[in-house]
This record gives structure tokens, sequence and C-alpha cells, in this order.
């Protein structure tokens, strides 16, 4: 057992059965579009790379779609054809090489699909929402002929149970392709107002069949697609979810429901449930968005009546906060997001400002040497003045 006094309990090891992650520290996905047909490449090395490099335990490309029609945008990542394969595998390759573990996040986007990048859409002064009919833009499907509103007004279609079951076989074989290309960490994304979020909620979900209605009917989709991947995913390595689970709407999903069937999810065979919003609509009453730790005890609920390692994101980036929330003992493992696009060296950052005894022990070892025994200008890269080794006699 490490001394808590002399590392953080950020950076203590934590252990999702046969996988140990060096640190209590995973790089949240985030969408880049920087995919030409789904493909990962350079580009993905290199981000990724780095922040493995940069001291993460835990590593994630975006969400990955495990259908075409599953992406944000024509220039968002998938899994959904072995082609993809040799990219995924570079990229868990770096990651692995760089000390980290990659996981990655497999999803659909549903309603939300058919996008423009924001940044295009800026630029054009449009909405990022494409209509079927436009380049690049197709027909979103969900649970219900339900637009999500706003920007997405365009129709939707309604799944039919054929289709359902199809979307699970694609979960399958996306997870049996995840681990062919050397994925150790899966996480499948319910929230953020995607299709598996979609089913959860009664905003989005209307169905009166075995999907609609009752909690246990609208959660029915997304314990059959863990199922799916249970059934292709090595049993040792990790099965975690990412789960929308408050709209913070009076007719969407409640806190209450998430945690009961998170239970459910835990009998088959989740491993550790991650905690975010609904966001399938945004007509939000009072979301604490700007909260600092804003869903930590939300997640500390689950950890202890379901008893499960959680995790969740949002607000966290502050090292001193990230890490009172692991030595409080509320989370087991902290997202960070935003922070890790603006600096990939994040964890040695947090790690220095905690006061950590070793602090380039998180960086690749060639680096280490370099940044231990700088001699120049400490202030410029934001270091202190190594001490200067004693003159032999």
């Amino acid at each position: 057992m490490e001394d808590s006094r002399a590392v953080p309990n950020l950076f203590s090891p934590l252990t999702v059965k046969d996988v140990t992650l060096r640190n209590r520290i995973a790089m949240s996905p985030m969408t880049m579009y920087h995919s030409v047909d789904g493909h990962l490449d350079d580009y993905h090395v290199m981000y990724l790379g780095a922040r493995a490099a940069g001291g993460f335990g835990l590593v994630f490309p975006e969400q990955i779609a495990i259908t075409p029609d599953g992406r944000t945008s024509t220039s968002c990542a998938g899994i959904w054809d072995d082609a993809h394969l040799d990219g995924h595998a570079r990229v868990t390759s770096m990651i692995r090489r760089m000390g980290a573990v990659a996981g990655i996040q497999l999803g659909h986007t549903g309603r939300k699909g058919s996008e423009l990048a924001p940044h295009d859409a800026a630029r054009l002064g449009r909405s990022k929402a494409l209509a079927p009919d436009e380049p690049g833009g197709w027909t979103c499907v969900a649970p219900s002929a339900v637009p999500y509103g706003g920007g997405h007004h365009h129709p939707v279609r309604e799944l039919r149970v054929e289709d359902i079951a199809e979307l699970h076989r694609s979960y399958g074989q996306a997870a049996r392709r995840a681990a062919d290309a050397g994925y150790e960490w899966l996480e499948l994304h319910f929230a953020h107002g995607y299709l598996g979020a979609s089913f959860f909620s009664p905003l989005a979900n209307h169905r009166t069949d075995q999907y609609g209605g009752s909690l246990r009917n609208r959660a029915r989709f997304l314990l059959e697609a863990i199922d799916a991947v249970r059934e292709h995913w090595p049993e040792r390595l990790p099965l975690t979810m990412r789960l929308g689970s408050d709209d913070f709407n009076p007719d969407g999903v409640r806190f209450d429901e998430s945690v009961e069937t998170i239970g459910w999810m835990a009998e088959r065979g989740l491993d550790l449930a991650d905690l975010s919003f609904g966001m399938n609509t945004d007509a939000m009453v009072d979301p604490p968005f700007n909260q600092p730790a804003a869903f930590v005890s939300r997640a500390a609920r689950v950890r202890r009546e379901v008893g499960i390692p959680v995790a969740t994101s949002w607000n966290l980036g502050l090292p001193a906060t990230a890490d009172a929330v692991i030595r409080d003992e509320l989370i087991d493992l902290v997202m960070v997001g935003r922070p890790a696009l603006a600096n990939p060296h994040w964890p040695l950052w947090a790690a220095r400002e905690l006061g950590h005894d070793d602090p380039f022990s998180l960086v690749p070892e060639d680096w280490r040497w370099w940044l231990q025994n700088f001699r120049g200008d400490a202030a410029s890269i934001g270091l202190p003045l190594a001490p200067t080794p004693p003159k032999r006699s």
C-alpha cells in the first residue's frame, strides 16, 4: 500500500478485473471530427499518444460509432467494419507504449446525429443539424418519431423491433473488434441524448411495446446492449457504462430510477458506472453544469447503494478537487475532458500542484531525464530549477 502522505490518492493505482490503471485519471472521450470514413489515423495516434505520455492512466478516443449512422457527423470515428481495425490497433499500441490503458467508448448518436462539425456550422453561421437531403446528412433513428428539438428539428425514424435486434448485434460485433484492436477497457455511451439515453428517457421514448413505458422497459435496450457486448468482450476486461442519469426535467429521467437501473446492470456484469447528464432536452431546470464536482454526490450514492466502482466528469479539472473526491472515497476514477485538451500533461501538472514526491515518474523515461535535469530558463517550461549536482573532488 502506497503512503498516501507521499503520493496523493489521485495517483494511486486502480484495479478493475485484470486491468490496473497507474492512477485514477482518465481522459474522457472528446469528439474531434478528424476521421475519414470512420477511420482513426496519424492524427489520433499523435493526439491520444500525447495524452498517454502526459501521464493519464486511461485514455479514450472519442465515442466510436457502432454503425455509419451512429456517428455525430461523417467526420467522426467508427468501428462497424473490420477495415477500421488497423487504425484502432495503431492507437492502442501507442497508448500502451506510453504506459496508459486504452479504453473505447462505443455508442450510437440516435436523434442527435447527422451534424456538421460545430466549427464548420459556426463558420457558416447556421445550425449544425443537417437535413437528410443535405450533403453529409441522413435520417436519424430514435426509439420514437420525436425529434430532439431546437436545431435538431428534422424528422427521425422510429426503430422497429427487428432494427433494435440488429443494433444489438452491431454492439456485439463492435465489442469483438475492440478486443481484436487491443483495447482493454470498454464503456457503453448511454448519455448526452444519444440513442441509449433516448431509450431510457420518457422525453424521447413514447413507445408502447416492450421497449417503452415502465422503467424496466425503458432500460431494456440498455440491458440488452450490455448482454450483446458481454458475449464478445473478454470477461477479464472491464465493461463500464456512461449513463444519462438525470434529465433535470420533471418529465424526464429521475436519478432514483438510474440508481435502480445501474443495479440491474451490475447483475449483468457491469464493472463500473460513469455518471453524467441525460441531455434529452434543452429544457432543463437548474442543471448543475457550472458547479464544482457537479456529479460527484450522485456518483457517490451509486457507489454506496449499488456497490460498484464509479466515475464521473464535469468540473473536476482542478487538481485539489480531483484529489479530494478520490481521497474522500466518493468516486473511484476522475474523467478529465477539456482540461486534457488544453494540457496533454495535465496529470504531471496536477502531481506537482499536489506535492507528489516524484511527479516525473508519470512521463516516459527519456522525457523524465530531460525535464529533471533542465538547467536553462526553468520558468519557460513551468519547472522549478533542478538541484545542481555536487562537484566531484
